[in-house]
This record gives structure tokens, sequence and C-alpha cells, in this order.
């Protein structure tokens, strides 16, 4: 806004004062209303926003200090300036106090006026852009809960922006605790359908036997302890989102009835030969490589192709770093505000947020949201977190005496082959202790499970 459209409040009950200082702001492009009293003021500020308010602050009946507050309260983002005389200037340290932007004393040199307004509206500038920056900032970092500064967290929230609109299925893909139900969920509360219900079903939490009846549903006395007709998760996600996790646990006979719903849009209850028809949009979730398993014949390949029409791919936290800080915070605050009574301004100190930072964070983002919790169950009363409230795992190791240095043979000997014989022990060792489960043993050295196969099929 440019100083001329800038309008501006001057209340002063002397009137040669009042009518030199408002001629000379008019000339510095000003527009200038004036009032001779508190109580004409009064009336002014409830008909007008004004940019700004001068007041002198001995005036009768209202005073200028009650001005400031009554232009404060209706504009908060009013610039006040209070002109005071010799022996006055305590009122006007109470007045700043109340809200008041700065103060003159009387008599005043009028460029110093005109300084003290042009700072104010600078500061006022600076201040709603930084909170236009703040609540942007605010945005674009999150996204339904969904928290993240870093390159990846970007690009995911641009790909959810765009496919939250459409109605295809989504197949969501990343380690444990990336989030992928929150990602589903905010997908569904983005899309044409979030009036309509979101119906979650964890396939590797429910017996295959049971599995089937839980998603299609069943009649009365298809099966023992079947006392009554049940609806499945498909007919209550009708016009809504069924959300699948760990697809992947699912078994290859279910799968075909799982495909032959998707395909045709219609089932049949367990025990049932009446056919059903929904209208599902289906977002499925998974931690393992669906395309490995259906080379090795365990998922198949129709289906997958069927899930896999938008891929999403979740980046696992240690690829992630930089939004650590980020999610901490939000946890901090999130579940501060939970607990009873609500914590608040509980920050976590440098030393513990480096630790943080440095950890791999296997669990990723859940088990970080667990730390945070654990953190602030341990410290009641305290409003500072410390690396030694974090749990074990994550605190930094006591370093060990140095072992024994590494000796060279004499003869020398073939570094390349000497690394990958070190390489196949450490994975091997890491599959014996996962009982052969190459997810898991992949996060355990740190690698990325295609990596790992890749590295073991060289050796075959």
């Amino acid at each position: 806004m440019a100083e001329r459209e800038r309008h501006l409040l001057l209340v002063e009950d002397e009137a040669p004062l009042r009518e030199a200082t408002a001629e000379r702001l008019v000339e510095h492009g000003y527009r200038v209303s004036e009032a001779e009293s508190g109580e004409v003021a009064r009336d002014l500020l409830a008909d007008f926003a004004f940019d700004a308010v001068i007041t002198d602050l001995r005036l009768p009946g209202i005073d200028g200090a009650e001005v400031v507050e009554m232009a404060l309260e209706r504009y908060p983002e009013v610039v006040a300036v209070v002109v005071t005389g010799y022996g006055t200037v305590q009122d006007a340290v109470s007045a700043i106090k109340r809200g008041a932007t700065d103060f003159v004393m009387k008599p005043f040199p009028f460029d110093h006026l005109l300084h003290i307004l042009s700072t104010a509206f600078e500061q006022r500038r600076l201040k709603s852009e930084n909170e236009y920056l703040r609540s942007q900032l605010q945005e674009r970092y999150r996204f339904e809960g969904i928290v993240g500064r870093s390159r990846p967290m970007r690009d995911l929230f641009q790909l959810l922006e765009t496919v939250a609109g459409t109605t295809s299925t989504i197949l969501i893909t990343g380690e444990t605790g990336t989030g992928k139900e929150l990602v589903a969920r905010a997908i569904h509360h983005n899309s044409p359908r979030r009036h309509q219900r979101f119906v979650a079903i964890n396939c590797g939490a429910i017996p295959d036997g049971l599995l089937e009846a839980e998603l299609f549903g069943h009649v009365r006395g298809a099966f023992t302890g079947a006392f009554n007709s049940r609806p499945g998760r498909l007919e209550q996600a009708h016009r809504g989102t069924l959300f699948l996790d760990e697809i992947g646990t699912m078994s290859t006979s279910l799968q075909a009835k799982l495909l032959r719903a998707l395909q045709e849009r219609a089932f049949e209850r367990v025990g049932g030969n009446e056919t059903l028809r929904v209208d599902v949009r289906v977002i499925a979730a998974t931690n393992t490589d669906l395309q490995e398993l259906v080379e090795e014949g365990h998922f198949r390949e129709d289906l997958y192709y069927r899930l896999n029409v938008i891929p999403i791919q979740l980046p696992p936290l240690r690829e992630r770093r930089e939004d650590i800080p980020l999610l901490v915070r939000d946890f901090v605050e999130r579940i501060g505000a939970a607990q009873t009574p609500p914590r608040r301004g509980v920050v976590v100190s440098q030393d513990a947020m480096r630790t943080m930072m440095a950890y791999r964070w296997p669990g990723n983002v859940r088990q970080i949201e667990n730390a945070i919790e654990r953190a602030l169950a341990l410290t009641p009363g305290r409003s500072l977190i410390e690396t030694t409230d974090l749990p074990g795992e994550v605190q930094p190791a006591v370093e060990e005496p140095p072992g024994p240095a590494v000796s060279l043979p004499e003869t020398g000997l073939d570094l390349q082959e000497h690394l990958q014989r070190i390489e196949r022990g450490l994975i091997g060792a890491a599959l014996d202790r996962t009982g052969g489960n190459k997810q898991r043993a992949a996060q355990l050295l740190g690698l990325k499970r295609t990596t790992l196969i890749e590295k073991t099929k060289r050796w075959l």
C-alpha cells in the first residue's frame, strides 16, 4: 500500500497543534481525520479501519491510552503512536505495554514523527509477510497430518494432490511405520468420496480362513458360529474407499476372488448365492516387494497389475533426515496437547535432536512418534527433553575399546575377494537371524530389499 493511501486518525485537543500536524501529514501523502477528544475518536474508530492512530495521552474524558486500547481491540494491526509531554514518559511506557507502537515527546520534530510512522509501517509489513510465509510453510510442509519438507516429501504431496481427485486404484509401498494408512486416509479425505466411508482392513492380522468372510461378508449358517448374516468390508465401503493393508500376505486363492470382485465390481457373501454390486475405490498397501512375490509365485500377476494402477512409494525416514526436526516438533506439540493436563511449551534439546537425526529409525515415523510419547511420559513437570529421555536404542552407544588391528598376510591378498567374503558372511548372518526374511535382513544391514536380493543372486 502506498503512503498516500494510508488513513490516519489524529487525536489532539489543542486545535493549533492538531491542525498544523494534520496539514503536514496530508502534504506527505496521508489521508487524515481529526478528533479533538477521545469520545470523537471512539466514534470514528467504530465506523472506519484506520491504518494508524496518533493520539495525545492527556485528553479530557477518554484519555489517549484508552483510545489506543479501543483501536487495537478493533484493529489488531493498527499502528498506534502516543504523544506525551514532559513528565508523562511513564504514562507513554505504560501505553506501549498496552499495545502502542511508539511515542514522541512534545515538542517533537515533524521528521521524527514521519520516521516513527514509516518504521512502524515497515515492521507491520514484515510481520504480515512473515505470518503469510509461516502459513504457507505450514501448508507446504503438511498434507492431512503428513509432515515433511524434504524433496521426497514435497514430491509426495504434489502426487497426492494429483491422484486424490481421481478414482484410480492405488498401490502404496514402503517400509513398516512410514505412514501408509495415513497416506491412504489423506487421499480419501481429499477425494470426491470424502463424504462416504473409509474402511480399512489389515490382511496380515486376520487368519486367512476368516479374512474371506471379513472382506466379503457371510450369510447365516455359512460356517460354525455364523448365527446371523453380516456385511463385509466391501459392502461397508460402497461409494467410499476400501484400504487393504498388507495385501502381500493374502493367500493366492483369496487373491483370485478379490481380483474377480475388483474386475466385475460384484461378489457373493460367503455361503450365499446373491450377487452384490458395489462402487468402491481400492487403495492397497504393502511393505514387501510384490513384484518379487509375483516372480516367486506367491502373488497373482493379474491382481498385481490391477492394484498397481498408480504406485506411490513412501521414503523411509533415514532417506529424509531433514524432516526429523519437523516431525519431532509436531509430535511434541500434538502428544503434549493430548495429555492430562495438556503439556505446552515442551522443547527438545539440541543434543537430543542431533542424536535423533543420527539414528537410523528402522521403525520409521511410527518409531519416532513412540519415542517422543515415551519421553513426554517420563518427564512430567519438565519443559526440556534431553538425550537421556530417549529410548535406549536411540541413544549413542558407549564406545568399546578398539579390537585387534587387521593383519595383512605377508603374501598379500585379493582385496575385492576379501570384501566380498565379508559381505557374504554378514548377509548370511542377517538372513539367519531373521529366519530368511529378506526385508528384515535388509533393514539390519541398512540396504534396500532389492539390493540385498541382487547381491545374493550374484553368488548363485
